[in-house]
């Protein structure tokens, strides 16, 4: 069975291919001719089907499964920002550096060292049967400063309930353990069978 990513993001694309190592799995960029999907949904939920059924919807393999992940961070104190906007905080054309650095210098205009965040994922399925979808969650605390090179995104400022190192910090084996979308993607593959 071929696993189509309504997705391009790196560090997506390698996290899903992991967990899904008994499937092909491939970036839509790879089928398809990229086309640039609006995400205009009020929720993660919202955002993550909006992209698997734009795919789906171009393909003509309708044997294929369509998986999209709409994820990202939370941090209460902010009004949960960046929440679903968490891929383009910085702006419509930020890099995951400029997003971290964004939600770095906004903890610190308030003078915040650590505070209580949550990672959020929520993946869609698009299968000739219908649309799926699935959420994890992994809660913590973000810090003011930036810690270790691994992972991606707000990894490095994102320390894990039960550890005191950032995800930038720990080693991916420990991050696939319990992360968000490790969790997601451990509900998804039971709706995939």
């Amino acid at each position: 069975m071929k696993i189509i990513l309504a997705t391009s993001n790196k560090g997506k694309v390698k996290e899903i291919q992991k967990s899904f190592d008994m499937f092909e799995v491939v970036p839509f960029s790879e089928v398809i001719k990229p086309f640039e999907i609006v995400e205009d949904g009020d929720s993660f939920k919202e955002n993550a089907i909006i992209k698997a059924k734009a795919v789906y919807d171009a393909m003509e393999d309708k044997n294929s499964i369509v998986l999209s992940d709409d994820s990202g961070i939370s941090v209460p104190i902010l009004s949960n920002e960046p929440g679903i906007k968490s891929a383009r905080y910085a702006g419509a054309n930020a890099t995951a550096k400029g997003n971290l650095h964004k939600l770095i210098n906004e903890l610190k205009k308030r003078d915040i060292k650590k505070t209580p965040a949550f990672y959020t994922a929520a993946i869609a399925l698009a299968t000739k049967e219908g649309i799926f979808s699935v959420h994890g969650w992994m809660y913590g605390e973000v810090i003011d400063e930036q810690r270790g090179e691994n992972g991606f995104g707000y990894d490095p400022i994102f320390i894990p309930d039960g550890f005191d190192k950032t995800l930038g910090e720990l080693d991916e084996s420990i991050k696939k353990e319990f992360s968000h979308r490790s969790k997601a993607l451990r509900l998804a593959k039971r709706l995939i069978g």
